[in-house]
C-alpha cells in the first residue's frame, strides 16, 4: 500500500482527489483536518512528515476566495498560500518524498495573455491587479517545485485547473463563483416562481469550465506518468500543465444551460450596468492531449450531476 497525502482533502479539488485514489485500492490516504494540522506551521508539518512516511503529495490546500475577499485580505492570501506550499513541498523534499503535485491556478497568467493561454505565457506580462498577491504565491508554488527537481531529481509537477465546478463547491449567496451563483439563483427563482433572472453583465465574455472530477483525474494521471513521458512533453523551467476542455462557451450560454438543467423556465436578461470581467479566459491545453489525456465530462452532464449534489445538500449551506 502507497502512502499518500492529501492536502486539503475537504475542499472541492481535494475531496475529488481522494474519491477517486479511494477506488483505486491500492493506495493508504492519509489525510489532515486544520484542527489536527497547521499547514502555515512550518514545525508542525516537518514533524507530520517525519512521522508518517509518506510516499506521494496532493498539494490541494489553499486559501482561495473570490474578487472581494482578494480585495479586502491580500496579505492573508499571499502569506498563508506561500508557508503552506513552502512548508509542504521542503517537508516533503526533506523526508524523502520523490513524488509531489502542486495545483495551482489559471490567475498565473499574464492579465492580457494571448487567448488561449498557453503555458509558456507565464511571466511574460502583468498580472489581474485584483488577484496578484494569489497569483504571485502559485507562481512561487510552481518554481519550488522546478527548483527541487532541477537540484534534487524530484519529480514535483504542477498542473494549472481552468475555472472548476461540481461536488462540494461553494454555494454561498454573495461569495460564490459563477455556475454555483447560477445554480442557487435559478433553483430559488423557480420554487419562488420568479418571472425573471438578471445575470451580472452583458452576457458575451467567454470562459471555460471544467468538473472537478475530471480535474481530479488529470491530476493523478499527471502524478502517475513516467518520467519519460512526462520530460518529453515538459521542460525543466516550464514545467507546470494546463488542465481544461479547451472548449469555451459565453456568460449567455451558460446561463442559458443551468437554467435547462435546473428547469427554470423564466425570462433571463443581462444587467449590462455590472462589469463583464476579461472578455475572454480559455486555455491552450495540447500539452495535457499530447500526454494523453482529454476530459470526458460535458458541462451539460456536469452542470446535472451538480444540480442533484445541491438539491441533496441544500439544508447544509450557509443562508
Amino acid at each position: 500500500m502507497k502512502k499518500v497525502f492529501v492536502a486539503g482533502h475537504r475542499g472541492m479539488v481535494g475531496s475529488a482527489i481522494v474519491r477517486q485514489l479511494t477506488k483505486q485500492g491500492d493506495v493508504e490516504i492519509i489525510t489532515k483536518t486544520r484542527s489536527e494540522l497547521n499547514l502555515t506551521s512550518q514545525a508542525e508539518v516537518s514533524e507530520f512528515f517525519e512521522k508518517e512516511n509518506i510516499e506521494q503529495v496532493y498539494l490541494a490546500a489553499a486559501k482561495v476566495g473570490g474578487i472581494i475577499a482578494n480585495n479586502t485580505y491580500p496579505a492573508e492570501f499571499i502569506y498563508e498560500n506561500l508557508m503552506i506550499q513552502c512548508n509542504i513541498i521542503n517537508s516533503a523534499h526533506v523526508a524523502g518524498v520523490q513524488d509531489l503535485l502542486f495545483l495551482g491556478s489559471s490567475c498565473i497568467y499574464p492579465k492580457l495573455a494571448e487567448q488561449p493561454m498557453s503555458e509558456d505565457a507565464l511571466l511574460t506580462g502583468t498580472l489581474e491587479p485584483t488577484n496578484e498577491p494569489y497569483a504571485i504565491a502559485k507562481i512561487a508554488g510552481i518554481k519550488l517545485c522546478e527548483s527541487y527537481n532541477r537540484q534534487y531529481g524530484r519529480n514535483y509537477r504542477s498542473v494549472m485547473p481552468t475555472n472548476l465546478y461540481g461536488e462540494n463547491d461553494n454555494f454561498h449567496p454573495e461569495n460564490s463563483h459563477v455556475i454555483p451563483a447560477l445554480i442557487r439563483r435559478f433553483h430559488e427563482a423557480k420554487l419562488e416562481g420568479k418571472p425573471e433572472v438578471v445575470a451580472w453583465g452583458s452576457g458575451k465574455p467567454m470562459r471555460e469550465f471544467l468538473h472537478v472530477d475530471d480535474m481530479a483525474a488529470a491530476s493523478i494521471y499527471v502524478m502517475q506518468l513516467d518520467n519519460e513521458t512526462y520530460e518529453a512533453n515538459t521542460q525543466p523551467m516550464l514545467s507546470h500543465i494546463n488542465v481544461g476542455t479547451g472548449v469555451d462557451c459565453t456568460i449567455r450560454e451558460l446561463a442559458e444551460t443551468v437554467a435547462k438543467v435546473v428547469g427554470y423556465e423564466g425570462k433571463i436578461s443581462f444587467d449590462t450596468s455590472k462589469p463583464d470581467g476579461a472578455p475572454r479566459k480559455l486555455m491552450n491545453v495540447d500539452r495535457l492531449k499530447d500526454l494523453g489525456w482529454q476530459y470526458s465530462i460535458s458541462l451539460e452532464q456536469g452542470l446535472a450531476t451538480t444540480y442533484e449534489w445541491f438539491l441533496a445538500n441544500q439544508d447544509s449551506f450557509r443562508k
